[in-house]
């Protein structure tokens, strides 16, 4: 409703203004120069910044009988920023269009008058918007966490993705939408800097879980959205999500073996430290017999049930709006055979000969793998 009144009110002013300062013009028989027009025509298409009126005689006459519409104008501006939260972007965009309309489809040249007058009217509606991206950045950036939060979509990614589908809307139609596309990367930068503050925040779930699912939350939105200034966002969102997704299984992917690799994370030490492989099994710590002890922990259907476990563990935690499961279960998949072949290939080195060897093989593993899947 503001938007069709505030183009109404500007759609009456061009014809009103425009009669008027003809009429003065030709009543007092005041006429611009060529190259006047000239200068108010880029005056007029540059709007850069407020334009004091000239103190010709008729723009000094136009001043008097109009006195109070720039007033009027900045009165209803702000009402119909204050009809929406966002209201000033519908303000931006009448405006803009509404004057570069004025020059398009008019024969003569507009009112200088109200030129200068909307002109100004413009840098307050841009003005208006940077003040509430400003504040919407704020508020995002500080947006305190729910105290009981346990994954999922953090509220300033909600928030970011309700700005923007409002101001696409909105924008849709704009001819120019430069500060928009400003507005955009501003509220995105401040989105990833709110995720990546969870690093350092005490949460009870784990943080690469919160920043995997966010930060692929939003490049889902992005690739819907389609939006050519986010698109190095959307990029970096995806690298986010990946790198977040490979720290998350890491973590958890130590548990279901977790002692076995304590005790090869231990071998690889020892080598990198300059003990030849060969010579690693006459090691302490790691020598033939603790190595049967560690693996003897870890019967196949041990392994199994702890797999099951982890399963159930992720499954509980991640949200599933993400649908995240089938995504993480399989790189988990992969991780784990990756694992187990770097077992096998440390034990063929550092062991060669001594016959050891663990309980269950690739074959099981992939087995215990397509088993749970199956059965949830």
């Amino acid at each position: 409703v503001s938007k069709q009144m505030l183009e109404q009110v500007l759609r009456e002013l061009q014809p009103l203004c425009t009669t008027e300062q003809q009429f003065i013009e030709k009543f007092f028989q005041l006429n611009h120069s060529a190259a006047d027009l000239q200068v108010l025509e880029v005056s007029a298409r540059t709007l850069s910044s407020p334009v004091p009126l000239a103190k010709e005689p008729t723009t000094q006459l136009l001043c008097e009988i109009f006195s109070c519409l720039e007033p009027e104008l900045r009165g209803f501006l702000d009402i119909c920023n204050k009809v929406h939260p966002f209201g000033c972007l519908q303000v931006l965009v009448t405006l803009n269009d509404s004057i570069f309309e004025m020059w398009d489809s008019s024969s003569s040249l507009p009112s200088s008058f109200l030129n200068t007058v909307l002109g100004n009217m413009l840098l307050l509606a841009k003005s208006s918007f940077n003040k509430c991206i400003g504040t919407l950045c704020k508020e995002i950036e500080e947006a305190k966490l729910p105290s009981k939060m346990k994954g999922g979509i953090l509220p300033s990614v909600s928030r970011f993705e309700e700005f923007v589908n409002f101001s696409e809307e909105v924008f849709r139609t704009a001819q120019r939408r430069g500060e928009l596309d400003k507005a955009h990367l501003r509220l995105a930068g401040s989105v990833f800097s709110s995720i990546n503050s969870l690093s350092s925040a005490n949460l009870k779930v784990n943080t690469d879980m919160v920043m995997m699912e966010n930060f692929h939350h939003i490049h889902c939105f992005l690739c819907q959205k389609k939006i050519h200034c986010l698109e190095g966002k959307k990029r970096e969102a995806k690298q986010r999500y990946s790198e977040h997704m490979e720290k998350y299984v890491i973590k958890y992917l130590g548990q279901p073996l977790e002692k076995l690799h304590h005790f090869f994370e231990g071998v690889k030490a020892r080598v990198a430290q300059g003990v030849k492989e060969e010579e690693v099994s006459f090691q302490l710590a790691y020598s033939k017999q603790e190595l049967r002890k560690v693996i003897e922990k870890y019967p196949g259907k041990e392994v199994k049930r702890a797999l099951e476990t982890l399963y159930r563990k992720i499954h509980k935690y991640l949200s599933p709006e993400e649908n995240l499961l089938p995504v993480v279960w399989h790189a988990m998949e992969q991780e784990f055979l990756r694992q187990y072949q770097e077992f096998e290939d440390l034990i063929q080195r550092c062991y060669a000969g001594s016959g050891i060897a663990m309980d269950f093989t690739m074959e099981d593993l992939l087995s215990y793998f397509n088993s749970i899947t199956l059965s949830n």
